[in-house]
């Protein structure tokens, strides 16, 4: 398909019921895309519903409170593990809490005995402690491979992800991965957690995205010192969507912890000036296939 292509646009529906009763509708094959909070997305196409890097608890606060980095919300989790209906498969991009979350993944897990999770396999381990469940529910990937899931209505391409460095374990397997989405006759790409890196604009370039999911909170000196990982700025952002010819991008990693967050403002400004189709993550919308 020609990447010039004006039906590779996507439809954005703004709703204003609580996304829970926007999720029980019904199911149909187009591709369509939620924002979730931070890196959370939930996919939908061909009748498969993919969650990616959820965490709708409130686990960090509890983790980090008067530690002198609150991780308090800027806004509640826009549903609960409970609320989100059926879910045929999560994807975690590595093992940080805000990505692989203890308190949403396992009354996940416990609910639907049919759910399967999929992970880095360097941190399988981790993992299993995290969502109590092991092989075949747990499914450990490593970046290269292609995996063919759900009866074969999703294709999932893995990428590497560097956080901010391509760190591998000893059998040399990406902590840190990202995901290609060949789900409802549409490609999409979630980075993962990632800065820019040798080779990433060929391997995305490759895939040819419909659709790209990147994080544009940056990277800050102050926050490295305390172990605080960064990510793409959001110019960095919107030069790779645009270098690798990609149509449509969801800037996201943002608004969810004062410490750590891009300004709206400027994520907005840059979403009207860009060259391409550019969404910013917004709770209660839908980004919706046109065809």
């Amino acid at each position: 398909m020609n990447r010039e292509d004006p039906g590779l646009r996507w439809k954005v529906r703004r709703f204003t019921a609580p996304l829970a009763e926007d999720l029980s509708g019904p199911r149909n094959g187009a591709a369509s895309v939620r924002w979730l909070g931070q890196a959370g997305f939930l996919i939908e196409g061909g009748g498969v519903r993919v969650v990616v890097d959820p965490y709708l608890s409130n686990s960090l606060e509890a983790k980090y409170r008067g530690s002198g980095m609150p991780h308090e919300r800027m806004f509640p989790a826009p549903v609960s593990p409970a609320a989100l209906g059926y879910v045929d498969l999560v994807l975690c991009t590595h093992a940080h809490t805000d990505h692989m979350d203890p308190d949403t993944l396992r009354p996940l897990a416990r609910r639907l005995a049919g759910l399967r999770v999929v992970v880095p396999a360097a941190s399988l381990s981790i993992a299993e402690s995290r969502t109590g469940i092991t092989a075949p529910r747990l499914i450990g990937v490593d970046a290269g491979e292609t995996h063919s899931l759900c009866d074969d209505r999703l294709k999932l391409h893995v990428f590497r992800a560097a956080h901010e460095t391509l760190d591998c374990d000893a059998q040399g397997r990406h902590h840190f991965l990202g995901f290609g989405l060949d789900i409802g006759g549409r490609r999409i790409f979630h980075s993962g957690d990632t800065i820019p890196y040798l080779g990433q604009r060929e391997e995305i370039t490759a895939f040819m995205p419909d659709l790209a999911l990147l994080p544009v909170n940056g990277r800050h000196d102050a926050l490295r010192k305390r172990g605080i990982a960064g990510n793409l700025t959001l110019e960095e952002a919107v030069a790779l969507t645009g270098d690798c010819g990609i149509p449509a991008m969801v800037p996201h990693h943002y608004g969810m912890f004062a410490f750590n967050t891009a300004d709206p403002v400027q994520v907005a400004e840059a979403a009207a000036r860009a060259p391409f189709q550019m969404i910013p993550a917004q709770y209660q919308q839908a980004i919706e296939a046109t065809t």
